[in-house]
């Protein structure tokens, strides 16, 4: 439970940002088109996914040499610091430069710290739960993570029914950055008090190479497989949340007030629906899932956002949002638990977060920006396309991988047919090399 509220807060101090970047974007950067106002805090929200490699890459091996609990705790509270520092930075009419420029070192704390934070919750989350339902109990990686941005959209529009749109653009858009700056300090404390895994709690007795990048690069076929399986599911994820939002308001012309409950009523059905697909793929198998969405990604993506595009009614507009949304869920339920069972427990952490942050760095985190910048230049309805490419990528992976459900590296350890990774290793020049 400690675990799965601290998701929760730090991607609700993640997603704070894309919510109201509508309101603070003149804020921060001078008076010019919408456009271009949205496009420049867009640039910030790619490069703080920049960051979330080193995240990864840091706070992973931190996890899987002194634990998840303690990579967990110092996580949520570097996002504390990045949350708090956006509050109460300046406006550019006050500071100039520097206040983006504040912005900016913000964003890159936030980017650390969940380039850590989706590592180390997976890996936890999928050591914790029992044998057969580990589909189940590692989709509330992404219950979680939406209903952080489902918090974050709640807080929004509850803050627009009290503050006329001059006072959300004026001040109001920093209320909610004080508000995940303080639950982030409250659940840092929390964490403190998290039971660490039996998994990890098996293997802190040795070294042999516990988060070592040396080591993970052994398993270069793993590493292919996660950058594969992230590409077109991030593209998309990202496409259907958190620029669907702006694409709503900027294209399709609706209200942004309309947007945010829009988006609310969504994303609350796309939170059910997580734990229903990660308990279906414990019965059928991971592999078929993500093939469901990269089939029905690669064929759908265009017809859903040309028409979306193209209409002003909320009612077309949530159905096309949740079509999408149903699509991505065959990414979204399962991706945790896949990646985690392709490595063993010494560099799981590690193994699941490099190569996931690095793909969604590139390509999550460019997406909104690839999206504005073809939108400014008259040419929309390519992103649409470069949408369906990502996810076709991604399809041919899905189509050539093994079940890893039924090849498993956590069963395979808690079974014991898999063996301690301890005492799988063989000595050889001074260092330890994993018999594989």
């Amino acid at each position: 439970m400690r675990g799965s509220i601290g998701n929760l807060v730090e991607w609700y101090d993640w997603y704070v940002y894309a919510a109201f970047s509508v309101y603070f974007a003149k804020t921060f950067f001078p008076e010019g088109e919408p456009t271009a106002q949205l496009l420049s805090t867009a640039a910030v929200f790619a490069v703080g996914f920049l960051m979330r490699p080193i995240g990864g890459w840091a706070l992973g091996r931190y996890a899987d040499r002194f634990g998840r609990r303690a990579a967990l705790t110092l996580s949520v509270t570097v996002m504390a610091a990045g949350s708090l520092l956006i509050a109460i930075t300046p406006s550019y009419a006050s500071i100039g430069l520097a206040a983006p420029v504040i912005l900016l070192l913000a964003r890159l704390l936030q980017g650390l710290s969940v380039g850590g934070e989706y590592a180390t919750s997976a890996t936890y989350l999928s050591e914790v739960a029992t044998a057969g339902r580990r589909g189940f109990y590692s989709s509330f990686q992404y219950v979680t993570l939406v209903a952080g941005q489902l918090v974050a959209l709640g807080v929004q529009i509850v803050l627009q029914q009290f503050l006329t749109a001059g006072q959300m653009s004026a001040w109001g858009w920093r209320i909610p950055f004080l508000i995940g700056a303080a639950a982030a300090l409250i659940v840092m404390g929390l964490r403190r008090g998290m039971d660490e895994s039996q998994s990890f709690r098996s293997e802190s007795g040795t070294d042999y190479g516990r988060g070592s990048l040396r080591v993970l690069l052994r398993y270069p076929r793993e590493c292919l497989l996660v950058v594969g399986l992230t590409l077109g599911g991030t593209v998309a994820f990202y496409t259907y949340t958190t620029y669907m939002q702006k694409f709503m308001v900027n294209t399709s012309g609706i209200s942004k007030s309309t947007v945010a409950w829009i988006n609310f009523l969504a994303l609350l059905v796309f939170v059910v629906l997580q734990p229903i697909a990660g308990a279906l793929s414990d019965r059928i198998g991971r592999r078929k899932l993500l093939i469901f969405f990269g089939v029905a990604g690669t064929i759908a993506t265009v017809p859903i956002m040309t028409v979306l595009g193209g209409t002003k009614n909320p009612v077309a507009a949530f159905a096309l949002m949740l079509a999408a949304l149903v699509i991505v869920t065959g990414y979204t339920s399962i991706n945790a638990i896949v990646k985690a069972e392709l490595f063993p427990t010494r560099i799981r952490a590690l193994g699941v977060g490099l190569p996931y942050a690095l793909t969604v760095a590139i390509f999550g985190g460019t997406a909104e920006m690839i999206a504005l910048a073809l939108k400014k230049a008259g040419h929309e309805s390519l992103y649409f396309w470069y949408v369906s490419g990502c996810v076709l990528i991604s399809l041919v992976t899905y189509f050539f991988m093994r079940e890893t459900s039924a090849e498993s590296h956590i069963d395979a350890e808690e079974s014991g047919t898999g063996g301690s990774e301890a005492t799988r290793a063989v000595a050889t020049a001074g260092e330890q090399v994993p018999v594989r």
